[in-house]
């Protein structure tokens, strides 16, 4: 990536003129190794920065309560071409390529573009438990059931203190006719929270026989769009809304 390269180069130069200065190349390697790590800080704070703003502004252009769906996903639309342009900071920080689009893949998913969200999904950062479940459970709706189960154990992973990760996962088994392992998965999200009272109710209704009911994870349980939420339009209100995922 650029920064690193730039680091480096940055680091060589300054070991080669303190050589050049008349010192011995090991004596260099000391102020030149600063200066390496010196560099690659700065970068990634200066990418890191444009990021930041362009994340704002994206926000921005979400929030509030649009007034129609047209208008909903002109707001969408608007939002992925900002964020398509930060692609560009793909080839110069780690890292950064695989957010962006775990958060245009999540914009396509809730629009319903189910094709350019897994293409993005599949590029998705790992880190980012919502994006990892939501291609769960884009591969719950084509029944790539296989493929379901492998992006909802990575989401559980980075994602395993978030209750909805757990339970959307076994949503999906249940509905699949897979209840024993629906909960086991809800046994792992318990083992895992002890604390929350949502994750032991879900398991709970299923030990007796109950149907496993999703309204205690709402509203970021619309976002799925397994189940229709009260309204269907994109932003704030009673429909769903749009949240960056935390990075861990």
């Amino acid at each position: 990536m650029y920064n690193l390269l730039i680091a480096l180069g940055a680091g060589l130069l300054v070991t080669l003129v303190t050589k050049f200065a008349g010192f011995k190349l090991w004596q260099g390697l000391i102020p030149g190794t600063l200066v390496l790590l010196g560099t690659y800080v700065w970068l990634g704070r200066r990418i890191g920065n444009k990021l930041q703003e362009l994340m704002t502004s994206v926000q921005k252009e979400l929030q509030g309560q649009p007034t129609s769906q047209k208008e909903a996903q002109s707001r969408v639309e608007r939002a992925i071409k900002m964020l398509e342009g930060g692609l560009v900071y793909d080839k110069w920080q780690f890292l950064v390529g695989s957010e962006i689009h775990s958060q245009i893949g999540m914009l396509k998913y809730m629009s319903k573009d189910l094709d350019g969200a897994q293409a993005h999904l599949s590029k998705a950062s790992p880190r980012n438990y919502m994006a990892k479940a939501m291609q769960g459970a884009l591969f719950f709706q084509r029944k790539d059931f296989a493929a379901m189960k492998k992006s909802f154990e990575t989401a559980v992973v980075s994602g395993k203190k978030e209750p909805l990760m757990w339970a959307v996962y076994a949503w999906c088994l249940v509905q699949n006719k897979e209840k024993d392992e629906a909960l086991k998965v809800l046994g792992r999200g318990v083992e895992a929270n002890p604390s929350d009272e949502k994750l032991k109710s879900s398991l709970s209704a299923l030990q007796n026989d109950k149907k496993l009911k999703m309204k205690p994870y709402e509203p970021m349980w619309w976002q799925f769009g397994l189940e229709p939420p009260p309204t269907q339009v994109l932003g704030g209100g009673g429909g769903r809304r749009f949240q960056f995922s935390p990075r861990r």
